[in-house]
């Protein structure tokens, strides 16, 4: 897969769009039919709650989980006017370039209180700012952004910023020229990095629509019901267009022909000079198949990682932080113990940044390096990590690294992660990742059978349990199971049941020639927990 591609699989019930830099998957974004994206939508939506002590308010957005709404977010409030802007390249790199009367009239505003900005029943427009993630609803912004190809529209900011990847003074100056001379008073753009060279006139094409578009928005405002959706982003399809063919990508293939010629029309009329980098698949095999991108897609969702010398890394994600442990593996190096650590740390700094961005890995995350004695060492290896880094759209924090060979990050989290996407907890361990061993079960039943066993009616105590675990119990196991039925005075009978779970099992009593009771009685769940499988039972019909 030689050179920067967009590769987009939409022939089927979901979008899944890939972008490959230098012929290395470096981004999945998936989009499900079913399940399509809140993200820059604009709603109307009411104030259900307002809480003073977490200076916030939950506001009904019309989806299941009511969105989340930080003082800081409300119009007339902007405690940290950094916060104000979604989530895209252009408006992270302009946060910091605030001029100073916005920084003063922000600074103004630090002591308003949500409960004297917001209360229930009120109705306010909102824009979705983050997706919902896990159990938490999604987090609004009064403080809306509306994207278009060359400009970013802020109708409530006065404020002009320029993309930081537009390289040339002359060039942003120029661009904030023609900028201030066009807007409206009080109104404020973010000028893209696909601008570069951009005319005059495709700048105020592009203006003009963004203010219509607004227009539009106010006026369906003023007239509609809350909640209600004012606005609604485009699909992933035209999203990955506006935001992601830029000059630098060669081609971009997709497999569908009426997305296809949905996205030609799109180009034709907003970048023309890129049109003839659409290209239509036609391979016989599927398209993330033909390009190498599924095998790729699977290598994500590994815990394991492996590095070219030989090294590897651990990820491991849990719900509040992400873990990545470096490992030297089979890389054994030539000189001395303290390369060989240097340089697998090295490599892995860029193999660190590209899966937390192909994962999306988002909030804390800790790096684990393996130790190094030299500070220069540590000094190496965290530069490597900052450079890595760069590429990343996604804003992160890093903290040195420390005498252990730890590293403290966050990085900006939108969406859920890939493994979240693509994944659900296994219904065998319940997302633990493990299970007891074989051999824990069985001494659990022998302790159980003896706690229980004087206690159940009958002559003979009936186990019932996996077939695996019977089948220790019944031969490695079987000299203890005999002197638990000396110590009893009753007989044990192994019942081993097919499809039970490894970690389940029952005590029940019963008489002789009694027929089996499977279901009634002590049993034990996955937790240890004893409960009433009669009662159990009765409860589920």
């Amino acid at each position: 897969m030689p050179g920067n591609l967009l590769v987009i699989n939409s022939d089927g019930p979901e979008t899944r769009v890939a972008l490959i830099e230098n012929g290395q998957l470096a981004e999945l974004y998936i989009e499900r039919r079913r399940e399509r994206g809140i993200v820059g939508n604009i709603m109307k939506g009411r104030v259900m709650r307002v809480l003073p002590g977490m200076q916030a308010a939950f506001v009904d957005i019309g989806v299941e989980k009511h969105a989340f709404l930080y003082v800081a977010d409300v119009r007339g409030a902007p405690e940290d006017y950094k916060a104000l802007f979604l989530d895209d390249d252009e408006s992270k790199e302009e946060r910091d370039d605030l001029p100073k009367d916005e920084m003063a009239k922000a600074a103004g505003h630090r002591g308003s209180r949500i409960e004297d900005l917001l209360k229930e029943g009120q109705d306010v427009m909102v824009q979705v700012a983050k997706a919902p993630i896990g159990t938490k609803g999604a987090r609004s912004t009064s403080y809306v952004s509306l994207p278009g190809r060359h400009l970013v529209f802020m109708p409530t900011v006065n404020h002009i910023g320029i993309s930081r990847r537009i390289g040339t003074d002359k060039e942003r100056k120029r661009l904030r020229t023609i900028i201030e001379s066009m807007r409206p008073e009080g109104a404020g753009f973010i000028v893209r990095t696909v601008a570069e060279g951009v005319s005059e006139r495709d700048l105020r094409a592009d203006m003009d629509f963004l203010i219509k578009l607004w227009n539009s928005i106010l006026a369906l405002n003023n007239t509609g019901k809350s909640p209600s959706l004012l606005y609604s982003d485009l699909d992933l399809l035209l999203r990955t267009v506006r935001d992601l063919f830029t000059s630098e990508v060669d081609k971009l293939i997709v497999d569908s022909k009426p997305d296809h010629d949905r996205i030609l029309k799109f180009v034709q009329a907003f970048m023309p000079d890129f049109a003839h980098k659409v290209e239509l698949y036609e391979g016989r095999e599927p398209i993330f198949d033909g390009y190498g991108i599924e095998m790729e897609i699977d290598r994500a969702l590994e815990r394991k990682v492996w590095l070219k010398s030989g090294g590897y890394l651990i990820i491991d994600q849990g719900e509040a932080l992400t873990a990545v442990d470096v490992n030297t593996g089979k890389f054994v190096g030539k000189r001395s113990l303290e390369e060989t650590i240097t340089k697998t740390n090295i490599e892995a700094c860029k193999e660190i940044a590209d899966q937390l961005r192909l994962r999306n890995l988002g909030g804390m995350i800790v790096l684990d390096f393996i130790d190094m004695d030299k500070q220069q060492n540590r000094d190496k290896v965290s530069k490597s990590l900052n450079e890595a880094l760069k590429n990343d759209k996604a804003k992160a924090n890093v903290t040195h690294i420390s005498e252990l060979g730890l590293v403290e990050m966050t990085r900006k989290r939108t969406r859920e992660s890939l493994s979240r996407t693509l994944t659900e907890s296994c219904s065998y361990c319940e997302g633990k990742g493990y299970t007891k061993s074989k051999i824990t079960i069985c001494y659990e039943v022998l302790r159980e059978v003896r706690r229980e066993g004087g206690t159940v009616a009958g002559e003979i105590v009936q186990v019932t349990c996996n077939p695996e675990i019977a089948d220790l119990l019944m031969t490695s196991d079987q000299q203890y199971v005999d002197e638990l039925e000396k110590r009893l005075q009753k007989k044990i009978v192994i019942r081993a049941k097919e499809g039970q779970h490894i970690e389940e099992y029952s005590i029940v009593g019963r008489q002789k020639g009694a027929a089996d009771e499977p279901d009634s009685g002590a049993r034990r769940n996955r937790d240890g927990r004893k409960e009433d499988a009669a009662r159990r039972a009765r409860d589920d019909q």
